[in-house]
């Protein structure tokens, strides 16, 4: 199983940004996939989830501003972030062989590694003027 992510960078307050998450080495579109977030020296928040069946699943403060899709034929997940602020800035990661999240949608919830079977390397974030 393998995840890379990518589509990070520095953005204004306000801009937007897509990130993308390119799966290999498994179903994938039997599998749900989730983006978690990582500011340094805290721990993983979840940020989005995406079903197999195209469900879509957002933590409190990223609804309304995030959109979390899939493309089947090309094995990717992306994160369409929008309106981006400060607070935004971490390192975004995507994660799958998880816990369900339906359950999660609207609230704050923080994961650990270990949750979830594979993750991605991540990439940066990083919002600031």
């Amino acid at each position: 199983v393998q995840l890379v992510e990518s589509g990070g960078g520095l953005m204004q307050p306000g801009g937007s940004l897509r990130l993308s998450c390119a799966a290999s080495g498994f179903t994938f579109s039997g599998y749900a996939i989730a983006w978690a977030r990582q500011v340094a020296g805290k721990g993983l928040e979840w940020v989005s989830g995406i079903y197999s069946d195209g469900r879509t699943y957002y933590a409190r403060s990223m609804k309304g501003r995030f959109t979390i899709s899939r493309d089947n034929a090309k094995n990717t997940v992306y994160l369409r972030m929008n309106n981006l602020k400060p607070e935004d800035t971490a390192v975004y990661y995507c994660a799958t062989d998880g816990p369900p999240f339906h359950l999660r949608d609207g609230s704050s919830w923080y994961v650990r590694r270990e949750d979830f079977g594979s993750w991605g390397q991540g990439t940066q974030v990083t919002v600031s003027s």
